[in-house]
């Protein structure tokens, strides 16, 4: 025997003599110290006259300012032929120029100080960001100022913008996922809605550069616009140089329409959409959610980590690890603070067993109303939430973008910190009572994407309906829409562009 491979022998035999006389821990037995409580920065708000807000929090430690910018608006404002409006302005508000520079010089200009300023397009907001070394935050303001008050939107970038977003629509049913995905969310909140529809290719082609221009016109008005700035900076210097840079930008005079509501019927159905290549069945389960201002939000928190949050949850132990029906099974219990978020339960499981999965996922969904946590369930629930909460404050940034999103919904800055003291709170009776109100396993609406000669079942046998057979064909883009013979107005206001 070679000499090393002879103390390799004697290394392992003592150390299996250790573990077999050191003491065994059980980690679900260790006890943990209760959090401290956080200190939240201090942040100035400051509104303008002309009702822009700003949200100021001063932190010296690395020379970088930051700035993040809310206009509480967005595509649920555009026309339904226009569909893409709001993701093109997004993209070319900073690439297309301004009425001071064009967009490769901003671009060269930013990269020679290693900054950068973007912007973007949602549903319900449009953002910017800038980010730049303390020394140059007066050049990011200026930028800014630009982009958000005087862009040109240069016809070329508008052409790019269009190219980006006919691909995505040529690429939108590469992946299963990403189509269950996009059809579940029509089947929640219904194919035309705001929150749901998607950008064709007639849609892409008939925006033109003055319907751009009209939406900025209409409803960039400064009363919606929020501004959070973190980072290294002097406070009465920055307010300054606002209030020179944004002080004079007029009121709105029409009131900007707020995103509509949701309106939700709860009866349960079974959609289909057939992938005849595929050997796993995608499948999507749920119901309309909740709003993070529900009373019983945290009780919701640990609820949906009990039921689904991960491994440790009832869905993967159950749908992973007991019956093996797939790699991962979750549940998400959404919430937002404009519209009702989406209850879905998820699983990828092969075509034999499709059937079976949604049986099991069910089960799991019904459990929660009769079968109170267990003492390690419910501290799970509760610690997975409680472990990560200090995350949410690592960095200045995501502090102050807190503040200013509470102080837009009419909350208290520590409303984070209620949340987490209640979480703390929740008992396994909470957690029933919040399934019981808040899942309705007699209405959950099914989508399945896979190839259904392969199914052990019939899915119109779960009792839930007759099935819908949903079409993904992409429609073509033979047809482009006239603007000259289309809605080209773009829900024009009256605010002046300054």
């Amino acid at each position: 025997m070679k000499r090393h491979t002879f103390l390799a022998t004697i290394f392992a035999v003592a150390l299996a003599s250790q573990f077999a006389t050191a003491q065994i821990t059980d980690v679900s037995k260790l006890q943990y110290p209760a959090l401290n409580q956080l200190e939240i920065p201090k942040v100035e708000k400051v509104t303008l006259d002309n009702g822009l807000r700003l949200y100021l929090s001063e932190n010296r430690e690395l020379p970088i300012f930051r700035m993040s910018v809310k206009i509480n608006c967005g595509a649920y404002l555009e026309p339904a032929d226009r569909i893409g409006l709001v993701d093109i302005l997004g993209e070319v508000l900073r690439t297309g120029g301004t009425a001071k520079w064009t967009g490769d010089q901003l671009d060269e200009m930013l990269e020679g100080i290693g900054g950068s300023v973007e912007t973007s397009g949602d549903v319900t907001e449009i953002n910017a960001g800038v980010r730049v070394l303390s020394e140059n935050a007066d050049f990011g303001l200026e930028v800014l100022a630009e982009i958000l008050r005087r862009p040109v939107f240069n016809q070329d970038k508008i052409d790019l913008a269009k190219v980006g977003l006919r691909t995505v629509i040529a690429r939108r049913n590469d992946q299963p996922r990403q189509i269950a995905n996009r059809e579940f969310f029509k089947i929640i909140y219904g194919s035309e809605s705001p929150y749901a529809r998607h950008s064709e290719y007639t849609t892409i082609d008939a925006i033109t550069r003055d319907d751009l221009l009209n939406f900025h016109e209409s409803w960039f008005q400064p009363q919606i616009v929020q501004m959070a700035i973190s980072g290294d900076f002097d406070s009465k210097a920055v307010l300054k140089s606002l209030r020179k840079l944004f002080g004079d930008w007029k009121r709105g005079t029409v009131p900007v329409p707020p995103p509509p509501p949701v309106d939700y019927n709860f009866a349960p159905g079974v959609y289909f959409i057939e992938k005849s290549d595929l050997k796993q069945s995608q499948i999507y389960l749920g119901h309309i959610g909740g709003l993070i201002t529900d009373p019983d939000y945290p009780d919701r928190i640990v609820m949906n980590t009990i039921m689904g949050g991960g491994s440790g949850s009832r869905m993967f132990d159950v749908v992973r690890s007991r019956e093996g029906l797939a790699y991962t099974a979750s549940s998400t219990y959404s919430a937002r603070f404009d519209v009702p978020g989406i209850f879905t339960n998820y699983a990828a499981t092969k075509s034999q067993s499709t059937g079976k999965a949604i049986r099991e996922m069910i089960k799991v969904i019904e459990s929660m109303q009769s079968q109170p946590p267990t003492d390690q369930e419910l501290r799970y629930g509760r610690d997975s939430y409680l472990n990560s909460f200090v995350f949410q404050f690592d960095t200045p940034d995501k502090v102050v973008n807190r503040i200013m999103n509470y102080d837009y919904f009419g909350l208290t800055g520590d409303f984070l910190q209620q949340v987490k003291n209640r979480v703390e709170q929740v008992t396994a009776e909470d957690v029933v009572v919040a399934a019981k109100k808040n899942l309705r396993p007699d209405a959950l609406r099914i989508l399945v994407v896979g190839r259904a000669a392969d199914f052990d079942i019939p899915l119109d046998s779960l009792g839930l309906g007759p099935v819908q057979a949903i079409d993904i064909t992409i429609p073509s883009d033979e047809t482009v829409l006239d603007p000259s013979k289309t809605s080209g107005n773009v829900m024009k206001g009256s605010t002046n562009r300054q």
